[in-house]
């Protein structure tokens, strides 16, 4: 039987960086799956629309959310499109996770030895800068990736959010303002040029996709989300599965 195709589905950005650099962590996803269709798609600003795409797809579907975040593109986008095709099953967005935390903490440990100012063992929290979303979810998610990340440095680490919620991240620097910032983005786009022109020149970290390397964590994450989902969707779907076998 041929394993569900893996529909990875961004939010979609403006910004041609932030586009390769999610582009390759799909490649690096559907070179680590060798036996599984991987394809990509998105929920704004970028094509293919995933809601125009998924109904033409035959088979069964794994969506995985190359989110952050629980929220309204994972509650009501991809699960609503989700719900109007028998085999599709959506699995949990990339975070909160450990993986997460170990390459925000690799990115830190880069800007430490770059630039001198920043001191990780200093008293100042870290402040972790995340988009931000009016869904309650979303904060249980960001609060969760704080004490990972805080448990893998054996640090304090702060929250600042850069939209709908408070503390903004100007209101977070001026109470910390010797604290490192970490950009908790999966790519450059509009939320990172938001944090640079916000930390007004004091050191933030680079998005979690830098556009160099894909870091393995998180091709690791992106398989795990769909073996988890696909396993879910195989134990429910069994005659389904049964008939799209070629």
């Amino acid at each position: 039987m041929r394993r569900p195709i893996l529909l990875a589905v961004s939010h979609g950005t403006s910004d041609a960086e932030g586009a390769r650099a999610i582009a390759d962590l799909v490649d690096a996803v559907a070179a680590a799956l060798p036996d599984v269709d991987v394809r990509s798609a998105f929920v704004d600003v970028q094509q293919p629309d995933a809601a125009d795409l998924l109904p033409t797809i035959e088979g069964p579907v794994v969506i995985v959310p190359l989110l952050l975040s629980r929220g309204f593109h994972v509650h009501h986008d991809l699960h609503g499109m989700a719900a109007k095709k028998a085999d599709a099953v959506v699995s949990d967005p990339m975070g909160p996770d450990p993986r997460l935390a170990e390459v925000l903490a690799d990115r830190l440990a880069a800007a430490s030895a770059e630039t001198p100012a920043v001191d990780l063992d200093s008293r100042q929290p870290v402040i972790l800068a995340v988009a931000g979303s009016r869904d309650p979810a979303s904060l249980t998610d960001a609060e969760a990736m704080a004490s990972l990340l805080s448990l893998r440095l054996g640090a304090r680490v702060e929250l600042a959010y850069l939209a709908a919620r408070q503390p903004d991240l100007p209101g977070a620097l001026r109470q910390h303002p010797e604290a490192v910032v970490s950009t908790y983005l999966l790519a450059r786009g509009f939320f990172f040029d938001m944090t640079a022109g916000q930390a007004d020149g004091r050191t933030i970290t680079p998005p979690l996709l830098d556009g160099t390397i894909v870091p393995q964590p998180l091709i690791d994450l992106v398989v795990a989300r769909y073996d988890e989902a696909s396993a879910r969707l195989l134990s429910t779907t069994g005659p389904i599965a049964e008939a799209a076998r070629p």
